[in-house]
C-alpha cells in the first residue's frame, strides 16, 4: 500500500506528460456504472454508500477535466429503465441526483449545467428543483456538464422525430412534405444534446460492454473504453489513460 502511494504520482505525471501535444476529446461521455456493486465489494450492506460515492466523484471528474481540453461532459445517472426500481431506491437517486446539481451549480465549480432526458418522467417538483438550480450556471464560463436523467436512446430519437414533426406542421408543412423534412440534420437539431458536438470519447466503468441505449445516435462514430473499475473507485489516472488511449486511436467515421 506504501508503495502504490509513491508510485502513484509518479504514473499519474507520466500520463500527464505523454497527453501533452496530444490530440485530446473536446467531449467525454461517461456511463457511470457500478455503484451499487461497489458498496457490495466494499463491504456495505446498504447500497447508498454506492450511489452517494458515485455521486462524489462527478465533482472530482468535472475538477479533472478543467485542465485538460474537454469542454462537454456527458454523464449517465439515471436511465428510463432504472425508473422501474423500488420506490425507496428512486427516491434515494433522486435526492443524491439533486445535490449532484447543486454542487456542480455552486460556487466551487464554473461549469454549465444541463438536464438531458425525457423530464416529464419524472416528479414535477423533482425535475423543477433540478432546473432551477441548473438555469443559474447559463452563464458560467467553464464546460458544459450534462446530467442525463431520466435518459434512454430510443426515447430521445422518437422524441426528436415528434418535436421535428410538431414544428413542421406548425409551420404549415403538408402531411406529404413530412418526409422531405426528416434528414440526419434535422433530428441532430432536436435532440437532448442540440448544438452540442457529439461525443469523440465515451467511457463505461465496471467492466461492462455496452452502450444499454446511451447515445445511441451520437455515439455512431465515438471511440468507446470499458475499465473494469467500479464508478466510485475511477481515479484520476483511469482518466488520463482513457485520455492517453484516445490519443493513439485513428479515427475513421466509418471511413
Amino acid at each position: 500500500m506504501k508503495l502504490s502511494r509513491l508510485l502513484y504520482p509518479l504514473y499519474e505525471a507520466r500520463l500527464s506528460r505523454e497527453l501533452r501535444g496530444a490530440r485530446q476529446p473536446k467531449h467525454i461521455a461517461i456511463m457511470a456504472d457500478g455503484n451499487r456493486r461497489w458498496a457490495r465489494a466494499e463491504g456495505h450492506s446498504d447500497i447508498s454508500h454506492g450511489h452517494r460515492a458515485g455521486a462524489k466523484k462527478i465533482g472530482e471528474v468535472v475538477s479533472w477535466c478543467e485542465g485538460t481540453e474537454v469542454e462537454v461532459i456527458t454523464v449517465y445517472l439515471l436511465s428510463t429503465e432504472n425508473l422501474g426500481r423500488e420506490e425507496h431506491e428512486l427516491e434515494l437517486l433522486f435526492g443524491i441526483i439533486g445535490d449532484v446539481v447543486d454542487e456542480l451549480s455552486g460556487s466551487e465549480h464554473n461549469c454549465r449545467v444541463r438536464l438531458v432526458g425525457h423530464l416529464d418522467l419524472l416528479p414535477k417538483d423533482v425535475a423543477d428543483r433540478w432546473r432551477t438550480a441548473a438555469d443559474t450556471t447559463c452563464d458560467k464560463p467553464g464546460l458544459t456538464v450534462n446530467i442525463a436523467v431520466g435518459y434512454g436512446g430510443r426515447q430521445e430519437i422518437v422524441d426528436a422525430v415528434r418535436n421535428l414533426i410538431e414544428e413542421e406542421v406548425a409551420a404549415g408543412t403538408s402531411a406529404g412534405g413530412l418526409a422531405e423534412k426528416v434528414t440526419v440534420e434535422s433530428l441532430s437539431r432536436h435532440l437532448y444534446t442540440s448544438g452540442q458536438p457529439d461525443p469523440d470519447l465515451v467511457i463505461r466503468t465496471s467492466g461492462e460492454q455496452r452502450l444499454s441505449g446511451f447515445l445511441l445516435w451520437q455515439a455512431a462514430y465515438s471511440e468507446i473504453w470499458f475499465t473494469e473499475t467500479y464508478w466510485p473507485a475511477f481515479r484520476r489516472i483511469d482518466l488520463l489513460r482513457a485520455l492517453r488511449d484516445y490519443s493513439r486511436r485513428s479515427r475513421r467515421f466509418g471511413k
